[in-house]
């Protein structure tokens, strides 16, 4: 049910540095969730470690993105130059990932039960980013935790007269005993743009495993992935989802990263639940789309060295 601050049973008000978050201390579950990006840093069912990664070296300043959890996307992805037309035209920064990631959302709704919390924030990203976006559009996400799953859904709805493009992606970082034992599963037959490789296309035949930096961008009209470590298995189930994006920096790019050690890649990767490149959605006058993913945890998996 919908609860009002000061009655809530589960979550509190915290200050971490420089930044003001929610923390939900559930008897089922941990979480741990800031204003400044909608970034979710933790979660993690009673008993059990952050099901995110989160970088060791990762500052809580304001106006600066968090290494690790789920930073969101919005309203573009990537680099401004690499998008498509529609959605570059309408980026006026050369900020990669859009500037939803750093603005300070607004807490929207707080509803606990004995099994589950949802929190929702909004971000209208009308006249306040003028200066970066040509758009007008308002984003809600809403984060749903649950002792067996935790779900995310980004609802983008266009406030302006006339059609709005964009791409978007849930950052989402996973972690890892030894991504050289990590494979992925259920990109197998999907094409896919190789960023390494001069944004070449191509496309995957078997599961995708790891032996230095990946970068890319799969066309996946939305079908579930599977994440397989030494330690656990993970299924992440999306929805308004066409693209998958999985990245790991390996160990050149990994020196350059900040908030991030030398060796972390050899403990982390994402895999982003996405709308990107050639998946970009345009929106006509009032109208919105919702991407979601759906993480939960196997009990029984296979090591897939």
């Amino acid at each position: 049910m919908k609860t009002a601050p000061g009655s809530w049973s589960f979550t509190r008000w915290t200050t971490v540095d420089q930044l003001e978050a929610l923390e939900v201390r559930h008897p089922e579950f941990y979480a741990r969730l800031f204003l400044q990006g909608a970034h979710l840093s933790h979660f993690a069912p009673a008993g059990a470690g952050n099901w995110l990664w989160l970088s060791d070296t990762a500052r809580f300043m304001t106006g600066r993105a968090i290494r690790g959890g789920i930073p969101v996307c919005w309203p573009w992805f990537g680099v401004p130059g690499k998008n498509p037309d529609p959605v570059r035209q309408t980026v006026l920064s050369d900020t990669p990932h859009g500037f939803a990631r750093t603005a300070v959302w607004n807490l929207e709704d707080v509803r606990e039960s004995a099994q589950d919390v949802e929190i929702s924030l909004s971000l209208d990203a009308s006249q306040d980013f003028a200066e970066l976006w040509g758009g007008r559009a308002s984003a809600l996400i809403t984060f749903r935790f649950a002792a067996t799953a935790l779900q995310v859904a980004l609802t983008s709805t266009n406030l302006g007269r006339t059609p709005l493009a964009f791409s978007q992606a849930l950052h989402t970082y996973l972690p890892t005993p030894d991504i050289t034992r990590t494979q992925i599963t259920g990109l197998d037959r999907c094409n896919y743009i190789d960023t390494l490789d001069e944004w070449s296309r191509k496309r995957q035949d078997t599961a995708l495993c790891f032996d230095g930096e990946v970068d890319r961008i799969y066309d996946t009209g939305g079908a579930d992935i599977g994440l397989n470590t030494p330690a656990t298995a993970y299924r992440l189930c999306s929805s308004g989802s066409r693209s998958a994006v999985v990245w790991n920096p390996g160990p050149e790019k990994s020196r350059h990263l900040s908030d991030f050690p030398d060796t972390a890649w050899q403990t982390m990767l994402c895999v982003e639940t996405a709308n990107a490149f050639d998946n970009i959605y345009v929106l006509n006058s009032g109208q919105s789309h919702t991407l979601s993913v759906m993480i939960s945890r196997l009990e029984e998996h296979k090591d897939p060295s």
